[in-house]
């Protein structure tokens, strides 16, 4: 990801541009054949380009000019008809297909880690929590299974953005094409394996750049969840998960028995940096007239920034997940100590549906010996068994059948055929992505 936002990158996306441009000039009878030839030799010299920038302050013009300094009179071809931001916009698209295509695969990283781990886990009891607070019996598989179909959700999500950027343009000055004529600028974005924007200004607009970066966001969103979430279950007081913790690594400088659920807090704070890159993204949609150039400088800065740190965090996501300690007895033991307060609503729904109560009398009876479990820390289902209106409608082998934890999970299994069939409908839907028959790309590892 370094590599695609490297001013060396940059630089060549800008040098293919305009030798495209020259190309189809050359195809359309303008460009001889004999100087066409001598361009395809050309290169920027960036020591020059810098000097020459401190007299022009422009880097469009320092560059082409380090560029013709060193070629004939066919350098003059260079730029025929284009405006700056045909070759800035259009390079920069082939940055952020190559960034995206990076991106993709570290979510499909992503996505296989935590399948594996769902799968596995897909029978682990633990306890279901809302609000913090216990509430009823669940599988680790399952809260895993829902972080897989998330998950690929954003896949389809990030390629929807990536085709929304994947567009040039190659329309002069003001977007009229009076300079270059639509047919030159279909012929070099169908030689960058690009898609043309089908009209422009000045600039592609920048709704898109807006939707890949919120894009980001929501796949940022997500992994902050996830963390937070495996942050939770760190906690010393539930201990369920814990990321991986090499030999010799430390969790703090003072108390050595420290293990610190860093890693996750890392994906959690530049989560939120790349969120608050949206900001300026959906900003930068407003500019005056045909263009004016205040989304350069935010664009310089949070398009790199937002591909490097979603690309860094989820590596460190798939890393935590592939490589995290899963204590299945600690869950059993936090599952058993609400002392069997999680089967309220079992009960409560036995003493309504089987034994005919109104839901309030049936409340009553539950809830009554559901504060006393909670008050005197006593087991719930001893209490309902010393109750005697509860034991007026309920046997005590009613009672057991109903406190069994195979009631909670007989579904598990048709959720995880959801997913597959929900995954099966959509690889025959998404876009497939990296098919380009250019060679700009071959250097992306």
């Amino acid at each position: 990801m370094k590599m695609v936002w490297s001013d060396e990158t940059k630089y060549r996306m800008w040098l293919d541009v305009e030798l495209a441009v020259c190309e189809a000039w050359t195809e359309a009878g303008v460009i001889p054949l004999e100087d066409m030839e001598a361009l395809r030799g050309a290169a920027y010299n960036h020591q020059r380009m810098m000097e020459i920038f401190e007299t022009t302050r422009h880097d469009v013009t320092a560059f082409l000019r380090s560029i013709t300094e060193t070629l004939g009179p066919e350098g003059r071809w260079l730029h025929l008809g284009m405006t700056s931001s045909d070759m800035l916009d259009t390079g920069q698209a082939l940055q952020l297909v190559a960034a995206a295509d990076l991106l993709l695969r570290e979510i499909d990283s992503a996505i296989e880690a935590v399948r594996e781990q769902a799968i596995c886990h897909k029978d682990t009891l633990m306890v279901g929590r809302t609000h913090g607070v216990h509430a009823e019996p669940m599988t680790f598989g399952l809260k895993l299974a829902l972080w897989w179909d998330e998950l690929r959700r954003q896949r389809e999500r990030m390629t929807a953005a990536r085709e929304s950027v994947r567009v040039g343009k190659i329309s002069g000055a003001v977007g009229t094409h009076a300079t270059i004529p639509p047919h030159i600028e279909e012929r070099v974005c169908h030689h960058l394996g690009l898609d043309v924007a089908p009209v422009s200004n000045q600039v592609v607009q920048r709704d898109r750049h807006a939707h890949f970066i919120t894009t980001a966001a929501l796949v940022a969103a997500s992994l902050e969840k996830f963390a937070t979430e495996i942050r939770g279950m760190q906690r010393t007081e539930i201990h369920e998960v814990e990321e991986p913790f090499g030999a010799g690594q430390t969790g703090s400088s003072s108390m050595p028995h420290k293990r610190n659920p860093e890693l996750t807090e890392r994906i959690c704070g530049l989560a939120r940096t790349i969120r608050g890159n949206a900001v300026p993204a959906l900003e930068n949609v407003a500019l005056w007239g045909e263009r004016d150039i205040s989304h350069s400088s935010s664009e310089r800065i949070i398009l790199p920034d937002t591909c490097l740190m979603l690309d860094y965090i989820l590596s460190i996501f798939t890393h935590v997940v592939s490589g995290w300690r899963v204590d299945t007895d600690r869950m059993w033991q936090n599952l058993e100590s609400s002392r069997g307060l999680i089967f309220s609503q079992r009960v409560l729904l036995a003493l309504v549906e089987e034994k005919g109560l109104s839901r309030e009398a049936a409340y009553d009876i539950v809830q009554r010996n559901a504060m006393r479990s909670w008050d005197d820390a006593q087991d719930f289902r001893h209490l309902l068994k010393s109750d005697a209106e509860a034991v007026q409608h309920l046997s005590t082998a009613e009672m057991d059948g109903l406190f069994d934890y195979g009631y909670y999970t007989r579904y598990i299994d048709d959720n995880f055929k959801r997913i597959g069939t929900a995954a099966r409908t959509r690889a025959g839907l998404t876009h497939t992505f990296g098919e380009r028959p250019d060679p700009i790309f071959e250097w992306l590892p």
